[in-house]
């Protein structure tokens, strides 16, 4: 089954007992605005988990600007809030998918597989007179598992691995590169959710197969251009550029099986492909869509951008 579901779908399920529904919706920079949403009106029976508080670990010197939560936290959360093993999680968001795809890949990484993603989000589902409720669910607590798959998931050693490799190859772009301290961050204009689309990626994996490494920015601070959110500009050497919205269509639902693999045909389905953003939440709409396409060997650097930037000897590449 796809990882995303429709309206109709959902709507048709609404009451089943094993469905659970996660309303997802956070606004950077305005961290009450998404619980705020919810209580205001939400699907019915959906209950909320917050991007920072529940699908993130405090943050830290290294991990970047949000960290994978603990796993086990994580777990006892979704049993508190009645998820267990055998429940159809349903994420929605009003963010094009960024959070709900943020929960998706949390789960999965747990182990749970039935786990989807609304298209088109609460203002979709909304616009095309669905029922919505300010009434919050009590929900009988139950019993949630983890079952780690760390193969879904690198870290900044391994990141430095490939970066050398596919670097030194000369796969990537950046005309720059140099220490994380020794960087110009540019003008201070832009967000991970701008839509400055341009794409640099078109790639084609070498006969050996070398890993591929996406960045999932837009493409002005893939290129070290208008960078709000982090102190640095900029992008991991030997990184490629697949801005992450460029997988949706213009309602926010993601584009089709066929239309994803014409937009990352340049990417050799035999590599091991590692995906970040800035801070771990923008490259799992990437992981889904890569998937979707039909790669099988998609992995996510979860610190991200952020995490990277924060060791000193890291190299970093700017410019076209």
């Amino acid at each position: 089954m796809d990882a995303t579901v429709t309206k109709r779908w959902l709507l048709a399920r609404l009451y089943e007992p094993e469905q659970a529904i996660i309303d997802c919706r956070f606004t950077l920079g305005k961290p009450e605005a998404g619980r705020e949403s919810y209580e205001q009106e939400h699907i019915p029976g959906a209950v909320y988990l917050d991007l920072e508080l529940d699908l993130s670990s405090p943050v830290g010197m290294h991990g970047g600007r949000h960290p994978l939560p603990d796993p086990e936290v994580l777990a006892a959360r979704l049993a508190k809030l009645g998820i267990g093993n055998d429940s159809r999680i349903v994420a929605y968001d009003d963010e094009s998918g960024m959070n709900a795809a943020r929960l998706w890949w949390l789960l999965r990484y747990l182990g749970h597989e039935q786990v989807f993603i609304l298209e088109g989000g609460f203002s979709q589902w909304k616009a095309g007179k669905y029922p919505v409720t300010a009434h919050q669910p009590v929900r009988v607590p139950s019993t949630f598992t983890a079952n780690l798959q760390p193969h879904m998931l690198v870290d900044v050693e391994e990141v430095r691995r490939v970066s050398v490799k596919t670097a030194g190859d000369g796969t990537g772009s950046g005309s720059q590169v140099g220490a994380v301290a020794g960087v110009d961050t540019g003008t201070e204009v832009g967000a991970d959710t701008g839509m400055d689309t341009g794409n640099t990626a078109g790639v084609t994996a070498s006969p050996s197969a070398l890993p591929i490494l996406i960045d999932s920015r837009a493409n002005d601070r893939y290129h070290g251009r208008n960078e709000t959110l982090d102190p640095v500009g900029g992008h991991i050497p030997g990184a490629v550029n697949y801005f992450w919205k460029d997988t949706q269509n213009a309602d926010g639902s993601f584009k089709s099986a066929e239309q994803l693999e014409e937009h990352f045909a340049g990417l050799d389905k035999n590599a091991e492909i590692i995906v970040y953003c800035g801070s771990g939440v923008t490259a799992c709409p990437n992981v889904l869509a890569l998937e979707k396409a039909g790669y099988k060997n998609v992995r996510l650097y979860a610190g991200s951008w952020s995490d990277w930037i924060s060791y000193e000897e890291n190299a970093v590449a700017t410019g076209e």
